[in-house]
């Protein structure tokens, strides 16, 4: 069973940048690969991009490419989201998981014009 909890969300303005985290615990976290949603309101969940076991294997959506980096520290047992040139429709909850199995709770962020 791993354990996540996602922290770093906030309110920022256009252009800004956040660093969200995954931390894990319990489980093998560095033998799955970890990834990103975030569900904005009224919106279904949408996938942001995904980590595997390595931080050369990465994969984003098109809306984040470029402007968001995903990378792991296996010792820390945690995962990290860098948004950079943050826009409004980055306004979500943004949500880790590990295997496609086991969820965070969400963190908010918020971009405001």
């Amino acid at each position: 069973q791993v354990h996540l909890v996602e922290s770093g969300g906030g309110s920022v303005q256009t252009g800004g940048s956040l660093r969200l985290s995954c931390a894990a615990s319990g489980g093998t976290f560095s033998e799955l690969a970890v990834g990103w949603d975030r569900q904005a309101p009224g919106k279904g969940r949408e996938f942001v991009g995904f980590i595997g076991r390595t931080n050369d294997d990465t994969t984003y959506a098109a809306s984040v490419k470029g402007r968001f980096t995903i990378s792991r520290d296996d010792a820390k047992n945690v995962v990290y989201l860098q948004m950079n040139s943050l826009k409004p429709e980055d306004t979500a909850v943004y949500y880790c998981n590990a295997g496609r199995k086991y969820y965070g709770q969400g963190t908010q962020v918020t971009v405001s014009s």
